[in-house]
């Protein structure tokens, strides 16, 4: 099992403040990876008129926030489970199937390891390769799956990579776990940040395959970590049916079941989301790509992983960039990866060429 060493989450902000002695509300945080937009003016109205959603216990089934979330996603509400975040899910999903030994491709987001961890499994890495700026080999990645495992945890797009899987190659990948009997769980926090979003989705696979579940939230995209919204999308209603009879009779509160109808129909903000990062993304690669400084992997969501080239460290460049108010992710706690790469989120246009400007400027 990996350890890894203490580092600052990116909503640390607290722990930043006592640290630094810099104000929380005086950061700016490129670390936690969330919509830079904030919520849309659409859900801060539509919270306000629901408050009284409050003093009502919301519908079990949550039937109307499930037909909403499915026509975003493009799949039917019948393979549809809302949670208390995605964090929950994972953790019900794990609790319910029991893994004994499941392989993780790293470097990649701790939680998972941690909860088949608890649930009594051990988890096997895949190291995703440098050299193929860490895009996953397939074939090769294929040929190392066994009947030893019964579960493989995918993130994709990946964190901190930010490099993705096509969905032609998911269906490559499922075809090959099914003949091993593997359960695939595929943790979908940044799609929605993609430009080619419905090439790397793995959504429409869950009406041909049963043995694959996908994880979503509205934490990111939606920039909503604090409403605690997260669904699951899956074709198996066996799994379906042994989640639904061991969670909570109610997994979300109803002012989050009201939000999240809205936010599922936001079309303007979605949109406006959508070409803000993309805008971002590749000015700010560029930007990197033509500095000595760092080698940066080309971005598939709205986060950038570089490689320092020079001869600065990540709590280095951690540090600079804190004092001058921006907090960035020293990537050295993830698994596979050292003290020279660090990791950032877009935001607004004058944010980033701040961040830019500290990263890349003379010491």
């Amino acid at each position: 099992m990996v350890t890894p060493k203490d580092h600052f989450h990116g909503s640390d902000l607290e722990k930043i403040e006592a640290v630094y002695g810099i104000k929380k509300e005086d950061i700016t945080s490129f670390s936690a990876n969330v919509n830079p937009l904030g919520i849309s003016p659409r859900l801060r109205e539509c919270l306000i008129d629901h408050i009284d959603a409050i003093t009502s216990y919301p519908d079990r089934e949550y039937t109307s926030l499930r037909k909403c979330i499915a026509d975003y996603a493009g799949t039917i509400p019948e393979r549809i489970i809302v949670g208390n975040g995605s964090t929950e899910l994972i953790s019900l999903f794990i609790q319910i199937t029991h893994p004994r030994r499941a392989m993780i491709l790293g470097p990649t987001y701790s939680e998972y390891e941690r909860e088949i961890s608890l649930g009594g499994g051990t988890t096997l890495y895949y190291p995703l390769k440098e050299e193929l700026d860490y895009q996953l080999d397939i074939t090769h990645f294929t040929s190392k799956l066994n009947d030893s495992l019964d579960l493989l945890v995918l993130c994709n797009p990946n964190n901190p990579t930010s490099s993705c899987v096509k969905r032609e190659d998911m269906r490559k990948i499922l075809d090959v776990c099914k003949e091993h009997d593997i359960y695939v769980m595929v943790d979908e926090t940044y799609v929605e940040f993609c430009d080619n979003v419905h090439e790397i989705t793995a959504v429409p696979l869950t009406a041909y395959y049963n043995n694959i579940i996908i994880l979503r939230g509205t934490s990111k995209f939606f920039s909503a970590p604090g409403l605690r919204l997260g669904y699951a999308i899956t074709g198996n209603m066996d799994l379906l049916r042994s989640i639904n009879q061991f969670k909570n009779p109610w997994m979300i509160n109803s002012l989050a079941a009201v939000a999240g109808e809205l936010m599922f129909t936001d079309e303007e903000y979605i949109k406006k989301t959508r070409q803000l990062i993309l805008s971002e993304r590749n000015r700010i690669y560029d930007m990197f790509a033509s500095s000595d400084k760092f080698h940066p992997y080309r971005p598939g969501a709205n986060f950038m992983l570089l490689k320092i080239l020079d001869h600065h460290t990540s709590d280095e460049l951690f540090d600079k960039a804190i004092r001058q108010g921006m907090m960035i992710r020293d990537c050295s706690t993830f698994p596979f990866l050292s003290d020279k790469y660090i990791r950032f989120c877009f935001m607004l246009p004058e944010d980033n060429d701040r961040l830019a400007a500290c990263l890349l400027g003379d010491d």
